[in-house]
């Protein structure tokens, strides 16, 4: 695309983003009532270790779509390209690892990964709506992609938070992880923690400052 003009493709963008909401909504729905369902029968332990989540049929149902998802959402890297718009690293950086660490989560059927998986459909419920109001050229609030990314932040946050207990727990007796999961599951969600941090510091808080001080 360097020598070319950018397309427009506003509608395949309004429709792809439109069909990941609808998806992204359907899957929060599902895996948030099942996970809810079982810390309440049961504990937090219960979630993050020793759930028997990957033999109920639908969190199989869904797990094995999630990662499928990952596949179909470098789609979205595809619009930025033939759009010509600015490709950032953090965008680059976490469809590539998510991808290929959802795929060993699901090979290895780790019972923290049901906390995972649905913090991702919840945050991508309400990202993809944004991507399509802001496809379909409806301006929505102007909070609205602050809200976003500090959602995302949040779900980085507790996504650490979430290996660390497995970390803890990791040595009684049943508690289904393995060193690697445990390993990458922390490195990888400190690394999206910082660089969306770093996102929000630099489109939401630097220019509010800018213009802060040029009123003055």
């Amino acid at each position: 695309m360097k020598s070319r003009k950018g397309f427009n493709l506003q509608g395949p963008l309004i429709l792809w983003s439109f069909c990941l909401t609808v998806f992204s909504i359907l899957g929060a729905v599902r895996t948030w009532g099942f996970m809810v369902a079982v810390l309440l029968r049961g504990s937090l332990k219960q979630t993050v270790c020793f759930t028997n989540s990957t033999d109920n049929p639908i969190i199989k149902f869904w797990s094995c779509l999630f990662v499928l998802s990952k596949i179909i959402e470098l789609g979205d890297t595809a619009f930025i390209i033939l759009r010509k718009r600015p490709l950032i690293f953090v965008h680059w950086y976490h469809h590539s690892t998510v991808l290929l660490y959802s795929s060993f989560g699901y090979k290895d059927k780790v019972a923290a990964g049901g906390w995972f998986m649905t913090m991702n459909y919840g945050v991508h419920a309400i990202m993809y709506t944004y991507y399509t109001l802001r496809a379909a050229k409806v301006k929505p609030p102007k909070w609205f992609p602050m809200f976003i990314t500090s959602l995302q932040i949040l779900q980085m946050f507790l996504g650490a938070t979430v290996s660390i207990l497995t970390y803890i727990w990791k040595q009684e007796q049943g508690c289904h992880t393995t060193t690697e999961q445990l390993f990458w599951s922390f490195m990888l969600y400190m690394t999206y923690f910082l660089l969306f941090a770093q996102f929000f510091h630099q489109n939401y808080i630097i220019p509010k400052a800018k213009a802060k001080t040029k009123s003055q």
